[in-house]
């Protein structure tokens, strides 16, 4: 299923272009690449580029498997006997804790993916793709590396030197602005 469901992805360019793990030809080699030679390039015209690398904590067990399923019908196109079995592989699932001596469950689970598995790591890239989209609404450049981001932009030196001469760079924001893909937004035809 997982060989089947990055194939379908492939043919129909559904991931993002920028989203290296996981997929043929693509590594944590390709990640680093194409960011060093962004940024080589950037500093090479003489612009600054400031880089903002984020990595979600516990992000697969952030997964909401019905908003999962939404995500792989409405954007992946997945449908009829694979989409039922997405919904069997997540359906009914159960985790018990245990700590020295003490065991609690099972409980029931609703979030989350297997990291463990070959389908999680994909599952999860699926379901935060469309981060991508916000990412470029504000015209950053970006790359992705399953629940690791980096976000980076070229900036003109006498830009962000005007800006630290007006001391806006030494001010700390009026506000902060908090992006969660935890709760993806939702994806319109």
């Amino acid at each position: 299923m997982a060989t089947w469901f990055v194939q379908h992805c492939t043919q129909n360019s559904l991931l993002p272009a920028r989203q290296s793990p996981y997929r043929p030809h693509f590594s944590t080699e390709t990640a680093l690449l194409i960011v060093h030679n962004d940024i080589i390039r950037a500093v090479d015209r003489g612009d600054l580029v400031p880089l903002v690398l984020l990595d979600l904590s516990a992000a697969f067990d952030t997964v909401d498997h019905g908003c999962l399923l939404s995500v792989l019908e409405r954007r992946f196109c997945v449908e009829g006997d694979a989409l039922e079995w997405f919904k069997s592989y997540l359906s009914d699932r159960s985790q018990t804790y245990i700590a020295g001596q003490d065991s609690h469950g099972p409980v029931s689970v609703s979030c989350s993916v297997p990291q463990g598995s070959v389908l999680g790591p994909i599952k999860f890239t699926a379901y935060t793709e469309d981060v991508t989209e916000l990412i470029s609404a504000y015209e950053l450049s970006y790359h992705l590396f399953a629940d690791d981001k980096q976000l980076y932009m070229a900036v003109r030196s006498s830009i962000a030197c005007r800006l630290s001469a007006s001391g806006v760079l030494h001010q700390r924001p009026a506000a902060v602005v908090c992006v969660s893909t935890a709760a993806p937004k939702r994806v319109q035809d």
